[in-house]
């Protein structure tokens, strides 16, 4: 397709996306509440700390913004975990396990969706320090911040979460074929992989 003609319905796609990314966002406030007052109750007892988690991470045009998660680790005051390094699995707390299995850590970032720093879905944001060197290290890593990034993501449903360099290395490949296919029917399909892996606690 001639490249006068696609941006025009590109931009009726995003258009469409950014109206469904607010609705859905809307009907799941209550849901939000719901889980914050209930891990009010329970973080005392199972998952002591702070009941949010905000880190800096890279968004839109290499752009840095707070995401917002249910906190599912035990607080740490900086993070030491390099770009290439394992995640820090001795921190998660027995209740954060259970939340990161079932994504919901992730439900606070709805917030970020209402205030127009992420996507329902769409490339996963990465931390900001990390973010920094993949985008000198890995080809294409600064193109994959062309649209906003997602709560879920086409790298997400089929090659799970990233750890390190390499595993990055091929998460930009699923991000750049998303952005360079971006449909309806794709939106759909990366949604319906998304409930699937929820289904079947298959999270990080």
């Amino acid at each position: 397709m001639p490249l006068d003609q696609a941006r025009p319905r590109r931009r009726v796609f995003f258009g469409c996306k950014r109206a469904f990314d607010l609705v859905v966002s809307l009907l799941l406030l209550p849901l939000l509440v719901i889980c914050a007052v209930t891990l009010l109750m329970l973080n005392p007892f199972h998952n002591q700390g702070p009941l949010f988690f905000v880190q800096t991470r890279m968004g839109r045009n290499c752009k840095p913004f707070k995401a917002i998660k249910f906190r599912s680790m035990r607080p740490a005051d900086r993070v030491a975990r390099g770009a290439d390094g394992p995640l820090d699995e001795e921190r998660i707390t027995p209740l954060g396990r259970f939340m990161r299995k079932s994504r919901i850590d992730e439900l606070p970032q709805i917030l970020n969706v209402l205030r127009g720093d992420m996507s329902l879905i769409g490339p996963r944001p990465d931390y900001f320090s990390h973010a920094r060197r993949y985008v000198r290290e890995i080809p294409g890593y600064r193109a994959r911040h062309m649209v906003r990034p997602g709560i879920s993501g086409l790298a997400q449903t089929e090659l799970g979460y990233a750890v390190g360099i390499e595993a990055t290395r091929r998460k930009v490949q699923a991000d750049l074929f998303y952005i360079a296919n971006t449909s309806f029917l794709l939106e759909l399909w990366i949604f319906w992989r998304t409930l699937s892996v929820v289904a079947k606690r298959a999270g990080s």
